[in-house]
């Protein structure tokens, strides 16, 4: 054992007696596992974020919503063909309550009303969203209440006049009190606050891509409440007839809506902006999709006024592009380890070289093959296991400054380092093993001989 650590010695004094060369030489080994590690870093920041949007566009769920303006994609009448009238009521609480009645894979529906709206209290105003909803919207989007309760039977029945509020409203108008049976003015209503939403992280980019708003700045009320004490756009009325009707046209028949001509919300004549249907597993997401999209077509006289995505799927869709992207990244870092490696095995064999009459006098004063594969293969072990503890740091350095500077996640896995590392390891064992044979096959005689 104390002949090995001697040998160990002398490699390490070989190492930094040429400062200068032996970082040259891990340069490579720095760089890639540096590299490899910020890539693997950015792949796991990815990774964290897809399963953040998708716990909160929620989990197995399916999105319905309307489309308000389809009239630009119908197709054009077919002459000598008979016009069908066609209508369609739009998206309303009937089709919630028959998806959930029909389809046996539904775990929970959630119609969703929303309007945008201004709130007072004592004074102050602010712009916000109302929703109305029901308890299931909660559950299907992981939302849990911190304060307060939910709503019961007996509010979502009769329409109460109660909401429940989150956590940004509760800071900016009831920061100095429980706002827990106090009242607020949404629109023309007066609300009472029956319950406070948990704080929950928000995406910007989920809000971009999927529809998704932020619920710590929202109000919920029972959906009842506003269709009866608030809007419900599905009924035509004064305003809406005064407004102006105008008859859209769509494939061989006529679609009879009402639009505004003044171009505000009652153009929207969906009773509903959303339903949410969630199923009970992923597999049955697309066959869940397919029965929706057949029923609702026929439910609405094949009239194209809405849109199905199932945000899961395009998320995990969006998770193996991604996935993809950083193999390819990582496979282009995983380069300059190899190319380390080579560097590592050519300053070697320039060393085995240099040092010929220095072989020599050991193999004539006892030293074996052994010991001299082993003196050459622990300085590039030294090289290349230093290059890695340096490229870790480095690698380590690199994440964080990513982060901070671009705002994209980077999560450093204790799995990212140990895998790096043991490569770099292994480059130096198997790239070093070439030089340090020719090393050991030597001949003493011609050795001593050298100049």
């Amino acid at each position: 054992m104390e002949r090995y650590i001697q040998i160990l010695v002398i490699a390490l004094e070989a190492v930094l007696a040429n400062k200068f060369r032996s970082v040259l030489t891990a340069l490579g080994i720095i760089f890639g596992v540096a590299a490899v590690i910020t890539m693997m870093a950015i792949g796991n920041g990815a990774k964290q974020e897809i399963l953040e949007q998708i716990k909160m566009v929620g989990v197995n769920n399916i999105v319905i919503t309307p489309i308000i303006d389809f009239s630009s994609n119908s197709d054009e009448e077919e002459e000598g063909k008979t016009l069908k009238r066609k209508f369609s009521p739009g998206l309303t609480l009937k089709d919630a309550q028959s998806i959930k009645d029909i389809i046996p894979t539904v775990v929970r529906v959630s119609p969703e009303v929303t309007y945008d709206t201004y709130i007072i209290k004592d004074g102050k105003r602010s712009s916000a969203v109302l929703n109305g909803v029901t308890p299931d919207f909660f559950k299907v989007y992981n939302l849990s209440i911190q304060d307060g309760q939910m709503f019961n039977q007996k509010q979502l029945e009769n329409g109460s006049s109660v909401c429940i509020i989150g956590p940004g409203i509760k800071s900016k108008f009831f920061s100095q009190e429980n706002p827990i049976g106090k009242y607020i003015k949404c629109g023309n209503i007066w609300l009472k606050v029956i319950g406070v939403l948990k704080t929950i992280k928000f995406n910007q980019d989920v809000s971009k891509d999927l529809g998704i708003s932020d619920y710590n700045q929202n109000i919920y009320a029972p959906i009842q409440t506003l269709l009866l004490r608030y809007k419900d756009r599905s009924l035509i009325n004064e305003s809406s007839l005064r407004g102006g009707q105008s008859m859209v046209t769509y494939g061989r028949g006529s679609v009879v809506r009402f639009f505004s001509s003044s171009g505000d919300d009652e153009s929207n004549f969906n009773q509903l902006d959303k339903i949410v249907v969630q199923v009970d597993e992923t597999e049955q997401l697309s066959s869940t999709t397919r029965i929706l999209k057949k029923m609702l077509e026929r439910r609405h006289e094949d009239v194209p006024d809405f849109e199905i995505k199932v945000p899961e799927l395009l998320l995990k869709q969006e998770q193996r592009t991604k996935d993809i992207f950083n193999i390819v990244l990582g496979a282009i870092a995983s380069i300059s380890l190899i190319v380390g490696g080579i560097g590592i095995m050519n300053i070697m064999l320039a060393s085995v070289m240099e040092r010929i009459r220095e072989i020599g006098v050991r193999m004539a004063t006892g030293a074996r093959k052994s010991d001299i594969i082993f003196q050459f293969l622990s300085e590039a072990t030294l090289i290349s296991i230093t290059g890695g503890f340096i490229g870790i740091i480095l690698g380590v350095a690199l994440s964080n400054i990513i982060m901070k500077a671009t705002d994209i996640l980077t999560i450093v896995s204790p799995l990212s380092i140990i895998i790096s590392f043991g490569v770099s390891a292994t480059v130096g064992i198997l790239f070093g093993y070439m030089p340090a044979k020719k090393a050991a096959n030597q001949d003493p005689v011609t050795s001593l001989r050298h100049d």
